[in-house]
């Protein structure tokens, strides 16, 4: 049966609702970034750019590097855009947009997320790039979908969920692995490597006290203390735990690679962000398309 218009929107032009893409304009390794500016950043490295549209802050740039097909896109922030992205950008390769029905042949993509994130180990430097093992999400997107785990994911779940108890006051943990494959293609000795805790905001909910009380005092120490053996929490940030459960439901492979930017524990920013950036940026794209 057809979805319905109002379950898949589609534009006058046939493509998706907020990405405002068609089909072939989308390739099938796809670079994800939070912030609209970074995509220039991240395209000026293409040998050829094919396509740039925009709407609202959905930026994508198509083109071609080392002979293959590749976009980068900006997603804005927070895992209630990477539900949008996500989904829409499945629906560009695995629905007929005409006839609005699952394709028999369906596709995987690879998305690769570019973003930047704070440490939660003093041991870990600021301007250091860090791979995401596993999305730890307080973030509320997931326990939306119905999804299968591995018995290493719903462990680290619950072992979470006992070590920090009063994060039932405020959230819902899940936990969903990245891709494997990508992971060992582009994390080297140079990445750290562990579990990124997903955070619904920037403030209260990553332990920022401003003009406020938060109900989770001391987040990022108290944070800071878990691990799951081999796996520890290094980072976190607020996409990766949403873009590796939509890419579980949906068969795709995921990874998300992050610039460190700040050390909570520390108290540290970094002064050179944009160098880093740009290194995360170039170290990615030379090990994903050598």
């Amino acid at each position: 049966m057809p979805f319905a218009a109002s379950e898949l929107i589609i534009t006058p032009a046939g493509g998706v609702y907020h990405l405002n893409l068609l089909p072939e304009q989308l390739a099938p390794t796809i670079f994800l970034v939070g912030d609209p500016d970074r995509v220039p950043q991240v395209s000026r490295h293409f040998d050829a750019i094919w396509y740039r549209v925009q709407h609202r802050e959905f930026i994508t740039h198509t083109g071609e590097l080392n002979g293959q097909a590749v976009s980068v896109i900006s997603t804005g922030i927070g895992t209630d855009n990477i539900d949008i992205v996500l989904n829409e950008l499945d629906a560009l390769v695995n629905i007929d947009l005409i006839s609005r029905e699952p394709k028999e042949q369906l596709q995987t993509l690879r998305l690769v997320r570019l973003g930047t994130s704070g440490a939660l180990q003093a041991d870990i430097p600021v301007d250091s790039l860090v791979c995401s093992t596993h999305g730890l999400g307080i973030d509320g997107l997931m326990p939306f979908y119905k999804t299968t785990k591995s018995a290493e994911e719903l462990g680290m779940e619950n072992a979470f969920k006992a070590f920090l108890p009063e994060i039932a006051a405020c959230a819902h943990p899940y936990v969903f692995g990245g891709s494997k494959s990508l992971l060992q293609q582009i994390a080297g000795n140079d990445l750290v490597s562990g579990i990124t805790l997903t955070c619904p905001g920037f403030y209260a909910p990553q332990g920022r006290t401003l003009r406020y009380e938060p109900v989770m005092e001391q987040l990022p120490l108290k944070v800071s203390g878990f691990n799951y053996p081999p796996y520890r929490v290094t980072n976190f940030e607020m996409e990766t735990s949403g873009i590796y459960g939509l890419a579980r439901l949906l068969g795709h492979e995921a990874l998300s690679v992050n610039a460190i930017i700040a050390n909570r524990v520390k108290g540290e920013f970094s002064l050179h962000a944009q160098k880093t950036i740009e290194r995360l940026i170039s170290t990615v794209l030379e090990r994903l398309l050598a």
